[in-house]
């Protein structure tokens, strides 16, 4: 299972349904994977926050026994198809999440995910969520 963005920040704030989540994740042995893209999510939101180092120790205390899965040349190649599908459909969303996408995608996983309103719009994409 990848973690989106979305599902690592409720987690890091102790929100009730991610820590249900993420007992039923460990409980059921399934893989818990983050990628590049969302490390670079979680990291822009250190560097807006007044409490930086704070921040800083929560991401790596949260993140740091996961599989972290990395933004290849194919996976970029399949973010950018996606990004540029959305674009041209109308229905844009933010590059990251094209790459989250791609990155879950082509591994075969499912993503973990509040935000159903930009990632339901990704066709082939399986989206889990909490």
């Amino acid at each position: 299972m990848i973690f989106d963005t979305s599902f690592i920040i409720d987690a890091m704030r102790n929100n009730e349904q991610a820590r249900k989540k993420l007992e039923e994740i460990i409980s059921g042995g399934k893989l818990q994977i983050i990628t590049t893209p969302t490390i670079f999510e979680l990291y822009s939101g250190v560097a807006q926050s007044e409490k930086t180092e704070l921040e800083k120790k929560k991401i790596i205390h949260t993140i740091s026994n996961l599989i972290t899965w990395h933004l290849d040349n194919l996976a970029a190649e399949k973010g950018g198809e996606i990004h540029g599908k959305l674009i041209k459909d109308g229905q844009p969303i933010d590059s990251i999440d094209c790459m989250i996408a791609a990155i879950t995608i082509i591994s075969g996983e499912k993503l973990l995910t509040k935000n159903i309103k930009h990632f339901s719009r990704i066709s082939g994409l399986e989206i889990e969520t909490y």
